[in-house]
């Protein structure tokens, strides 16, 4: 199954390869968002059948849509699931869309590891985005507790583009800031070495 808009139905670099979310990776993915909340923009643990009810009420039906408002895939590594994410918060009139990306934890809690795999989902999603789809323009929001996952956007020629400070609070009193970054098509090609 793949979304209506895309060329491809999988896009490989190496040993990786993303393809549109399946409906089996539901349950792993929801562990990987319940042991990493405070990275994410989630309050709350998800139970079993909040998850079912997103993937029937909102991930499947986005397959039909000619202009979703998000595409989500599962990354691969050696055929096996280690990450999701995608491209969220689409606008179709402007060409852009929010980079979203979440790794299994054990994966997450190696930085080697992390970053290759990081490195390898922005690779194939811009692809997608700035090949498939033609798109301009991606962008991140990233709380700056995290250095590292910001050295990777760099990395992969993500520009700083604004901080927002004191946006989120992690925990009562505890607040941290928003870091914006964007890409354009051809950040991508520079970083990258695609012919856009």
């Amino acid at each position: 199954m793949t979304y209506r808009p895309l060329p491809a139905a999988d896009y490989r670099w190496n040993d990786y390869q993303l393809i549109p979310i399946r409906y089996e990776d539901r349950e792993p993915i929801r562990a990987w968002r319940n042991a990493q909340l405070p990275v994410l923009r989630q309050a709350e643990p998800l139970t079993a059948e909040q998850q079912e009810a997103y993937f029937q009420r909102v991930v499947l039906p986005l397959f039909a849509q000619e202009r979703p408002g998000q595409l989500l895939f599962s990354l691969l590594h050696a055929g096996q699931l280690i990450a999701y994410g995608g491209l969220v918060h689409i606008s179709w009139p402007d060409l852009r869309a929010e980079v979203s990306f979440l790794v299994d934890p054990v994966r997450a809690a190696d930085a080697a590891t992390y970053r290759q795999d990081f490195l390898a989902h922005l690779r194939l999603l811009g692809r997608v985005a700035f090949e498939g789809l033609q798109f301009n323009r991606l962008f991140t929001e990233t709380y700056d507790i995290r250095p590292a996952h910001v050295a990777i956007l760099e990395e992969a020629g993500f520009r700083l583009e604004g901080r927002l400070r004191q946006h989120v609070q992690l925990a009562p009193g505890t607040f941290a800031d928003s870091l914006m970054h964007g890409q354009l098509a051809a950040d991508y090609a520079t970083a990258f070495g695609s012919a856009l």
